[in-house]
């Protein structure tokens, strides 16, 4: 909680990020309860982050700084878990439109990240998220990104940050909830077998954890990018009809409740498939997570050796 507040010199090196620090505590403290009757801190991060916008539309990393897709991204989250009137009224939705329009690159497809700046599929998953967030996802807005993200998908099935790169957890996240977010026929565009059978692939039988790209080591953040797939491509078996979707993970968390709360040993089997609907081992994941990754005077780190930070404890 100190940290919303002040932070140490050490994290100068992020003051091109500070709507990202305010959306990573903003969020772990939302999941864990800490925003409630906080209506005087909430004010405060609303008031910061509106100064963070620009007249010309969009967020910069920092009050002063230009317009930059991912810290908009972080802005519009974080004020949006505020959830207050004034934090959804700070938010100038015209010129927004107009900075995530003029971000578009028509000549390659998808989004630059900044005028000037590079073009990957992180910009369309940001541009399109803040888009959809603040009612103001066109078709004009749209155009062609699902094209341009099939492009990104390689021979592993993953998806790069831009075609010919290589496969990487957090850009096929990005890509896939971008495409997503254009429509669910879109989908059309994208190979799933081909990037479940790679996503599978990625969580270490030793660790627990995901890797993020082919022979690389486990890190924490990817529970987040490699998880938040496997979630979605479990709405696409169940024909991504959301609300029947959401009921039945819902019932399903009940009947687990039930024999979490029975405690008996016979039973436990069953628990464990009620929670086995995703394609991965959660078990192994969360006891990574917890016994390698959890600092012992609180927050989470990337792997053990590592020192804990905001980004992988969100």
């Amino acid at each position: 909680m100190d940290g919303i507040r002040e932070l140490d010199s050490h994290w100068d090196v992020l003051d091109a990020s500070r709507p990202w620090l305010c959306y990573w505590m903003i969020h772990s403290l939302k999941l864990l309860g800490g925003l409630e009757n906080r209506s005087e801190l909430i004010s405060d991060i609303v008031d910061f982050l509106g100064r963070c916008q620009n007249k010309t539309g969009g967020f910069g990393g920092g009050p002063g700084q230009f317009s930059h897709l991912a810290p908009t991204y972080a802005a519009v989250n974080a004020l949006v878990i505020c959830g207050t009137e004034e934090a959804y009224n700070i938010i100038n939705r015209p010129k927004l439109y107009e900075f995530l329009f003029k971000m578009r690159d028509e000549e390659n497809g998808g989004f630059v990240m900044h005028e000037g700046g590079e073009n990957d599929v992180r910009g369309c998953y940001c541009a399109l998220n803040a888009a959809s967030l603040c009612n103001i996802l066109t078709p004009q807005l749209t155009e062609g990104i699902p094209q341009f993200v099939s492009r990104c998908q390689t021979y592993e099935g993953g998806m790069g940050g831009f075609p010919g790169n290589e496969a990487h957890g957090g850009y096929t996240f990005c890509a896939l909830a971008a495409v997503l977010l254009t429509g669910i026929g879109n989908l059309k565009f994208i190979d799933v077998p081909s990037l479940t059978r790679w996503v599978v692939q990625r969580q270490m039988g030793f660790e627990g954890g995901f890797q993020g790209r082919t022979n690389k080591l486990v890190d924490s953040c990817y529970s987040f990018w490699q998880g938040g797939i496997f979630l979605i491509l479990d709405s696409i078996l169940s024909n991504w009809n959301v609300d029947s979707y959401w009921l039945n993970r819902n019932q399903i968390e009940d009947q687990a409740q039930k024999i979490d709360e029975s405690k008996t040993v016979k039973d436990t089997h069953i628990l464990d498939d009620f929670r086995s609907q995703l394609l991965f081992n959660q078990k192994n994941l969360q006891e990574y997570i917890l016994v390698c990754c959890q600092d012992e005077r609180g927050g989470f780190k990337d792997k053990p050796g590592k020192s804990k930070d905001f980004y992988h404890t969100c």
